[in-house]
């Protein structure tokens, strides 16, 4: 039943009425235990919003079992150190003796002998010409490291001031440049004896159609998805915008990153000198007696647990950097227009590194068991293990992995702009985007292949340039191409990094507008006339309608 007075908390420009106190479809009067039950859901996730201020602790087991395994692995290390055993290191200069049936030093043999080898070999590698190219290599690198950054911020700018022009303009690089690639590698390749001798010419006809075909699909996709280019448009330039107000961002998340690769030094140390615990002993071989080197019995499990706890704390800092974008621009968004947020950056570091700790170890820890699981299953698919049983083992294997990816989905996005556990997180999530009828992977499906576009022609575009300065002022030759391509490689890690980043908080922004249409709530207007173009989700809909019409 519709009242006939108007709520005056609705706010009459919003198109969009909060469908706690509107639902899409009316139930009957007669179902009161469906009515109590909506009543109840919707008062349980009525109250969703940026939670500025202080938050509790969430999902403290799983912070507890991190830092046992990273406790372990130091403890262990420091052992590893301390019981090492110096005879490892000359294991060759080890000799059966035969009166005494075990393994002694040689004393014929001395260090220096090894180490005047390898003061020859070191002068015979810089005198060789292999010394020009690596002096290259890493001349080429450091530059191309320098010019990324301002690189990255020029493309952020011309994505925020120019976002339709960038976009329209390298649509057709997209195909352009691997077709130019494509046919000049073929020609240099006919064109050159030792590329053409190693290389016959039906190979080369073969490779040269499979990338045109290719270049077809690239084509046909973008055919399909047409329509749908001028509303990513809008929303890589809202994503732009938002990152330009939050410049921070670049200097907190690469010292998060030279964080992690500090924290995993010492346990890099700790696994080389485990290499070192054991004892050299007699090995029985057929024509006679030789000595070998044999590990205590829980050097494999340390290496075990060392590489754990390294791809789990990898995982974990990626899904804090997540969070701390997250934050960041979730702050921004429910801030007052015109108005600076108050600490935007330290409040996310905070909460990642201290509340929401235990949840981001637990996000890190479903990330690093899909991807090791889903190595194991691709491995798997290689060998072409025959057996339906197998067949059906991976489909179901593959249909798990999808819906931990769904799962994961915006759960992280949501427990950093909520506080909320990460099961919490997770289902208060999906019942808003239900809600609502939106969709959880609309906005990841074309701005991303077309951010990840721009990138490619950015850097191939670099890589071009690059490798006619090196053809032109260096005399490498066929090496250039090497030294090109190693830029290129570097040029599009810094570049994807920053697709990664905007990725984030196009996922972060639309959280965040499903929370204001979730309310009837109007915070950022520029926004709102974006992302109300989004299309409804169908299958939501459908649901919506099904369990309305069935009660």
């Amino acid at each position: 039943m519709m009242g006939s007075s108007e709520d005056p908390n609705n706010k009459g420009d919003f198109p969009y009425e909060s469908p706690a106190s509107q639902p899409f479809l009316s139930k009957p009067s007669s179902s009161s235990s469906a009515v109590e039950e909506e009543s109840e859901s919707n008062q349980q996730y009525h109250h969703i919003t940026y939670n500025s201020g202080p938050r509790s602790f969430k999902d403290l087991p799983f912070l507890i079992l991190f830092l046992l395994f990273l406790l372990s692995t130091f403890a262990f290390g420091i052992f590893s150190i301390i019981h090492r055993n110096n005879n490892y290191p000359s294991l060759s200069s080890f000799t059966f003796d035969p009166t005494t049936s075990s393994c002694v030093l040689n004393p014929s043999s001395n260090s220096s002998s090894s180490v005047s080898t390898w003061l020859s070999l070191l002068q015979t590698t810089s005198s060789s010409p292999s010394s020009k190219l690596v002096k290259a290599l890493i001349w080429t690198l450091v530059i191309t490291f320098v010019l990324s950054v301002p690189l990255c911020w020029a493309l952020l700018l011309l994505l925020k001031h120019y976002t339709k022009q960038i976009v329209y303009a390298s649509i057709p690089f997209f195909i352009a440049i691997p077709i130019f690639l494509n046919v000049y590698w073929f020609v240099a390749c006919t064109l050159g004896a030792s590329c053409s001798n190693a290389f016959p010419l039906a190979y080369r006809v073969l490779v040269m159609v499979f990338v045109f075909l290719v270049i077809g699909i690239i084509v046909w996709i973008l055919v399909v998805n047409w329509h749908r280019v001028e509303l990513t448009v809008s929303i890589i330039g809202v994503a732009s915008h938002a990152l330009s107000r939050n410049m921070a961002l670049f200097g907190v998340l690469p010292c998060l990153t030279v964080g992690l690769v500090l924290y995993f030094v010492p346990i890099v140390v700790f696994m080389v000198f485990a290499r070192f615990n054991g004892k050299i002993v007699v090995k029985n071989l057929k024509p006679g007696y030789a000595c070998e080197w044999k590990e205590d019995s829980w050097v494999p499990a340390y290496y075990a647990l060392a590489i754990l706890t390294t791809l789990w704390s990898a995982a974990a800092m990626v899904e804090a950097q997540v969070y701390v974008i997250s934050g960041t621009i979730a702050n921004w968004y429910f801030s007052k227009e015109h108005q600076t947020p108050r600490r935007s950056i330290r409040t996310p570091l905070r909460n990642a590194f201290g509340p929401s700790s235990g949840t981001i170890c637990l996000s890190g820890l479903l990330v690093c068991v899909v991807r090791m699981v889903r190595s194991a299953v691709d491995s798997a698919r290689q060998e072409d293990t025959p057996g339906i049983v197998n067949l059906v083992l991976q489909c179901c294997v593959n249909a798990l992995l999808t819906a931990v990816d769904f799962l994961n989905k915006f759960t992280i996005n949501f427990a950093a702009i909520t506080g909320e556990a990460y099961c919490s997180s997770a289902r208060m999530t999906y019942e808003l985007l239900r809600r609502n009828l939106l969709s959880a992977v609309f906005v990841e499906t074309i701005s991303s292949r077309i951010l990840a576009g721009i990138v490619f022609v950015f850097s191939a575009s670099y890589t071009i340039v690059a490798c006619v300065i090196l053809k032109a002022g260096t005399n490498l030759g066929s090496d250039s191409y090497f030294v090109a391509a190693m830029a290129w490689v570097l040029l599009i890690v810094v570049l994807g990094y920053l697709v990664h980043v905007l990725d984030n908080v196009i996922d972060t922004v639309y959280i965040c507008y499903a929370i204001d249409r979730d309310r009837g709530e109007v915070c950022k207007q520029d926004i709102h006339e974006v992302y109300v173009q989004l299309p409804i989700s169908r299958s939501l809909r459908q649901s919506v309608t099904t369990r309305t019409l069935g009660v």
